[in-house]
């Protein structure tokens, strides 16, 4: 009788720490919620949000003069992790309309940033561009994958391109987004083909 009662209670205390064990897993956060929860660099993203005036510089070649190109909007919201961005032309000006689409969002898992934009302005297709690392919350570079730029003519260009995106934050009410294209012609030319510079309605 002294063993069974003594087996019996190696059980008893074998399933009570089952039981707490269970309970303690039970209660842990999954790793997809770890994950989704907000972090330094999504706090960055969501300071960015709000409605921002754009003034944008345009170079299509290396040699091209830049076209400067104002009265624009965008509108940043958080779609949970992720900062989406809207932006067209406002109402009354001159320029041609056009929506262009983008989201940024840092990735835990992968510990760099994704990137995603279309634009109704250029036959490109969707542009994704993801960074090597985590960067600075003052400044990040991310690679896009190549393209093939329509070219400006009335024929087809068709050339590829390589570019970057450097997202720069200059305090709490200015942005300014910088796209560097290098043609794939072999000559290794880099220059400044876009760039974005925000400031934040007040």
């Amino acid at each position: 009788m002294p063993l069974a009662r003594s087996i019996m209670r190696s059980f008893g205390l074998a399933a009570l720490a089952f039981t707490a064990v269970s309970s303690l897993a039970a209660d842990a956060p999954t790793a997809a919620a770890r994950l989704n929860a907000v972090d330094a660099q999504t706090q960055v993203l969501a300071d960015r949000v709000g409605t921002w005036d754009v003034v944008s510089k345009f170079q299509p070649t290396a040699d091209a003069k830049p076209a400067v190109i104002t009265g624009l909007v965008a509108e940043r919201k958080m779609i949970g992790r992720y900062l989406s961005e809207e932006m067209r032309p406002v109402t009354g000006t001159k320029t041609p309309d056009f929506t262009r689409i983008a989201y940024l969002q840092y990735s835990a898992i992968e510990g760099r940033w994704q990137y995603v934009s279309i634009d109704t302005r250029f036959p490109v297709g969707i542009m994704p561009a993801y960074s090597f690392d985590q960067g600075k919350p003052e400044e990040v570079t991310l690679e896009f994958a190549p393209l093939a730029f329509v070219g400006t003519g009335a024929e087809v260009d068709g050339k590829m391109l390589r570019s970057n995106l450097v997202v720069t934050h200059d305090g709490k009410d200015h942005d300014i987004v910088r796209q560097y294209w290098t043609s794939s012609d072999g000559t290794g030319r880099k220059w400044l083909g876009v760039e974005y510079d925000y400031k934040r309605r007040r």
